[in-house]
């Protein structure tokens, strides 16, 4: 990155940290069941909501008991179960449709991180009616207050429950605008084990490396917080802890819900510290590929940390000590190799693979810029990469012809 884009990109950084203890950060309030959810609704006095999922979760009846609990109540709950993964444009319309058909009330976003962010955007264009997406892409373009936003995470992993980001895909060009603003941060979330019991391995696997995503990039970038930090050392020993317990045997309440708490702390730490590289190129290869965000941030986090060279040695040291595979006494370096490998034993283990097939190299260069036109000057990362050098990162996950 050549001087002057770099000191441009550090001083944004810069600004934009000194900022951070007054903005308007909140976290939602959390609810333990369905039953919580309805009494909620009831004392706001919400008689109908949007219920936007995605067919999966429906198909599969993890919907079910929340419907029932809304009808006993007598809540009318609409229902868009047509969410995809990385949600469309197309998505948020239909949605929206719904919602304004029906005179409904409130959004409750039930899934992962597409179906909340699907709800996300649905509210936002409730907000403003008149302004498309992508006149809400980037930071702070939606200021006004939206519906009553619940959450109801099914994975251990987004984050998307506690985060002021939606991101959402052209159904046209397959664009992916980020939409980062305070109002949508969700009012509530819903911590509830029950409904990721069902979540198969594969998925259990892919979304807790998410989260794991998520706490170590807020970590290691230089806009963290002591808060921030605290939280993002919580998710990665609860995450090392818990994941390979609910990935063999996902009827593990307990791990479950610390899976979930540790995705919420990881969404809390990056939402006010943000993310890297690994967010940046994993959303270019959704936008491309539809490669699913998790899956995608699984494959690259070693390589994006490997990457980052000595800049992030101590932060990634510090991790490793938290973890218990490093003493404090070590040179930063070790810890750190320690800790790199110890993600790739993990990713082994929940039987993720190295590469992602989709990738064709004659479409690096466009991806490598678009990551580094969403990155700079916004993530914090330890280290500054321009189009140029982020291809490394796609040849480096790339398969190789056979």
């Amino acid at each position: 990155m050549n001087p002057i884009k770099r000191a441009y990109c550090r001083i944004y950084q810069q600004v934009f940290h000194v900022a951070i203890p007054f903005l308007p950060y909140r976290h939602p309030k959390d609810l333990n069941n369905m039953e919580e959810l309805a009494k909620l609704l009831l004392k706001k006095k919400k008689n109908t909501v949007l219920l936007v999922t995605d067919p999966v979760i429906r198909g599969a009846g993890i919907t079910t008991h929340l419907e029932q609990v809304l009808k006993s109540q007598g809540i009318q709950c609409i229902v868009y179960d047509r969410t995809v993964a990385n949600p469309t444009t197309e998505n948020v319309a239909q949605a929206l449709a719904l919602y304004q058909e029906n005179g409904c009330q409130a959004l409750i976003g039930f899934g992962g991180g597409s179906s909340i962010d699907c709800a996300k955007a649905v509210g936002a264009r409730v907000a403003y009616p008149k302004k498309e997406l992508a006149d809400m892409e980037g930071i702070l373009k939606v200021r006004r207050r939206l519906p009553l936003l619940i959450a109801i995470p099914t994975t251990a992993g987004t984050g998307s429950e506690t985060t002021l980001a939606s991101v959402i895909t052209d159904a046209e060009t397959r664009h992916k605008y980020p939409i980062n603003s305070f109002p949508l941060i969700p009012r509530y979330a819903v911590l509830d084990p029950e409904v990721t019991r069902s979540l198969p391995p594969h998925l259990t696997a892919a979304t807790g490396m998410d989260a794991l995503t998520h706490a170590v990039e807020a970590y290691i970038g230089h806009s963290t917080t002591s808060g921030t930090r605290k939280d993002a050392v919580r998710a990665v020993q609860l995450i090392f802890e818990n994941i390979r317990r609910v990935y063999e045997n996902g009827n593990d309440r307990k791990a479950r819900r610390r899976m979930l708490y540790a995705s919420y702390l990881a969404g809390n730490a990056f939402t006010r510290s943000y993310v890297g590289y690994v967010h940046a190129v994993a959303h270019s290869l959704g936008g491309k590929y539809n490669v699913p965000h998790g899956l995608a941030n699984a494959v690259l986090l070693p390589v994006v940390l490997k990457a980052y060279g000595e800049t992030a040695w101590k932060p990634l040291h510090r991790l490793a000590v938290a973890v218990g595979l490093a003493e404090r006494q070590e040179e930063a370096q070790a810890g750190a190799e320690r800790f790199i490998q110890a993600v790739k034993d993990m990713k082994r283990d929940l039987q993720i693979g190295d590469t992602i097939p989709e990738i064709q190299p004659e479409d690096i260069p466009a991806l490598a810029k678009k990551a580094d036109k969403e990155a700079n000057p916004l993530y914090p990362v330890p280290k500054l990469m321009n189009g140029k050098e982020l291809e490394q990162l796609y040849y480096a996950v790339m398969e190789e012809e056979k």
